[in-house]
């Protein structure tokens, strides 16, 4: 039986395009239908787009000029939409919506998907295999997204640009491309599987982490009876249900897209230049510790996007990332000294290259940062029976936890379906198993009583302990109550060499939300929200240029935008709308200067200074 195709790649340059259809191309494949931005519907370049099988879309489905839904406009779009999987046409869809500004890979906008699902449950097809599709560059021909991270105005695409951009592609070396197809799994087994399993109760961003920041607060666990609603009515003809399968949908596409994404040299070498060497370092280090992280990226059942001598490897990289890294000559055995290079720009640049590498260490990153903050927590106000040295497993995988929420706008950590109590107590085991954190020994643990702010703790947190998978043996005994476990960290240097550049891996973030908690101190709204991150943003790049931040790659105008939505979802801040402008005032919760005092030591509490 022939099926319609749908790819859905990571969006990193204007030629992801063209490349994937080129791809098909060559092995002989039907080349999809693109559904493109209308922001590329310009002279000349919209003729081979629409040659190449593209189509244009508004960026936004229900945007019109009156900002109110537009219904004819999604009408003609499903019929479309319809009419191509009628005729068993593939599909190519890019669900960040727009290239990705940082490196990493944006959260997912599922408009387009939302009509995908409508379409097969009108059995326009039988079925529809989705394709994920990761795409690494060793360096995008934009070069990079800096003016737009400095807060400039988007530039409007156009033809002078697009050839300016083709022209420049030709003369210099941009190194090589990977493109890699994910599984394909058929969407009508995969809804029809989420609809018969009840779905995992989902709280809100405010329902998870009010609970960690406030935890004085009254009133702040949620009734579960609320929130099993959802699960109780597993039909698409309920809207909150729908949206939420959809959403759960494009997640699942974007982690699975982005864990196919191939690790490329430019990314290591960035990534060690920024967070293990940023003083520079000598190039045979460089080497030396470039062969050591591919291995941990293998290791991690990660591919790589390149081969070969690792001196030879490295040089490349270093000459692709151009006047972001300065190279001078010891008078040591002539051995070269590379150092990034301090300027905003430079380290904008290689910040983004380096964010390519991140989502393999994301989730051990937030397990060091969780490590700082109970440990901190312990030398701050002790624990009565406990030795200093000891950790308690359990309350480090709730913080790590409540770290997850605090990110999540920052790409997705695991799969919807995964409860990121899970997930964070399966690095904890990983951590052990890599002798970075050792158990204590039995007759250490006798002696430990759980504190009375421990006990009080596990009791106001919303999500239950209990998170046995639907794949776990019934007759296991994994989901069961079990005793606490007490860890020691291992102090070898290799090991604290390792959590130390875990934890500068999540600084520039860190720092963008700690920073953006402190300018809220002085908040008097309501404000724009666009002139409301104007002045946030200035206020980094301030920080930056007068070497207050530790981290200048902080002050990136996408960690601005990501850190206020985090605020919005957490009920800082309600929104109120004046004709098409969004304003922002403090919510009841967050008006009390304590709150706002605890929110920051709160995000602090992770930083290592």
């Amino acid at each position: 039986m022939h099926l319609p195709l749908i790819f859905l790649p990571v969006h990193k340059s204007h030629i992801d395009y063209l490349l994937l259809t080129f791809i098909l191309f060559c092995h002989n494949i039907k080349a999809p239908y693109i559904a493109a931005g209308n922001n590329l519907n310009i002279p000349i370049f919209s003729t081979l787009i629409r040659k190449l099988g593209g189509f244009f879309i508004r960026r936004r489905l229900d945007e019109n000029p009156h900002g109110r839904k537009d219904v004819l406009y999604r009408a003609l779009l499903y019929v479309h939409i319809e009419e191509l999987l009628r005729q068993q046409q593939f599909l190519e869809i890019f669900l960040e919506g727009t290239r990705s500004r940082s490196g990493k890979t944006s959260c997912a906008r599922a408009g387009l998907l939302s009509v995908v699902v409508d379409a097969l449950f009108t059995n326009a097809t039988p079925d529809i295999l989705i394709i994920p599709v990761g795409i690494s560059y060793d360096r995008i021909i934009e070069g990079h997204y800096n003016n737009e991270q400095l807060g400039k105005p988007k530039k409007n695409e156009s033809l002078w640009s697009i050839a300016r951009g083709v022209f420049r592609m030709l003369r210099k070396n941009y190194g090589c491309v990977r493109v890699d197809f994910a599984q394909p799994f058929s969407l009508k087994e995969y809804l029809d599987s989420q609809s018969q399993k009840p779905m995992p109760a989902m709280l809100s961003l405010e329902q998870a982490l009010l609970p960690a920041i406030l935890p004085s607060r009254p009133n702040d666990v949620v009734d579960e009876g609320t929130e099993a609603a959802l699960g109780d009515s597993r039909d698409l003809s309920s809207e909150p249900f729908r949206r939420q399968l959809i959403a759960n949908l494009a997640e699942h596409i974007l982690f699975t897209a982005n864990k196919s994404c191939a690790v490329m040299s430019t990314h290591i070498v960035a990534c060690l230049l920024l967070y293990r060497h940023r003083k520079g370092i000598d190039l045979s280090k460089l080497v030396e510790d470039f062969f050591s992280m591919k291995e941990e990226v293998l290791a991690r059942d990660f591919d790589l996007g390149f081969s070969g001598n690792s001196e030879d490897v490295v040089m490349h990289a270093i000459h692709l990332l151009g006047n972001c890294v300065n190279i001078t000559n010891t008078s040591q055995n002539n051995e070269f000294f590379i150092t990034p290079s301090t300027t905003i720009p430079a380290v904008f640049e290689l910040n983004f290259y380096s964010n390519g590498v991140l989502h393999v260490f994301i989730k051990e990153a937030i397990i060091a940062c969780s490590l700082h903050a109970v440990q901190s927590k312990r030398y701050r106000n002790g624990i009565n029976n406990v030795p200093p040295n000891m950790i308690s497993q359990e309350q480090l995988v709730r913080k790590a936890a409540s770290l997850c929420h605090l990110l999540s706008n920052e790409g997705a950590i695991s799969l919807p379906c995964q409860m990121l109590y899970q997930v964070c107590h399966e690095a904890v085991e990983r951590f052990i198993q890599y002798g970075i954190l050792l158990v204590a020994e039995q007759d250490d643990q006798e002696d430990i009583s759980p504190s009375l702010t421990e006990q009080q703790w596990v009791k106001k947190l919303p999500e239950p302990l209990s998170w046995r998978s639907d794949e776990e043996d019934e007759d296991s005994d994994f989901g069961e109550e079990q005793r606490d476990c007490y860890l020691k960290v291992n102090q070898s240097q290799e090991h604290q060499q390792y959590i130390t550049f875990l934890q500068r891996l999540l600084g520039p973030l860190l720092e963008a939300y700690s920073s953006a908690a402190i300018f809220m101190h002085n908040f008097s709204g309501p404000v724009s929200e666009t002139e409301y991150l104007h002045k946030l943003h200035k206020y980094l790049i301030t920080r930056t240029e007068k070497s207050v931040a530790v981290y200048a790659e902080s002050a990136t105008y996408c960690l601005v935008k990501n850190a206020v939505k985090v605020f919005k979802d957490i009920g800082v801040f309600k929104e109120t709308k004046q004709k098409k402008e969004t304003f922002l005032e403090l919510s009841s919760t967050f008006l009390p200067q304590r709150n706002r005092q605890k929110l920051l030591e709160f995000i602090l509490s992770f930083i290592v200074l």
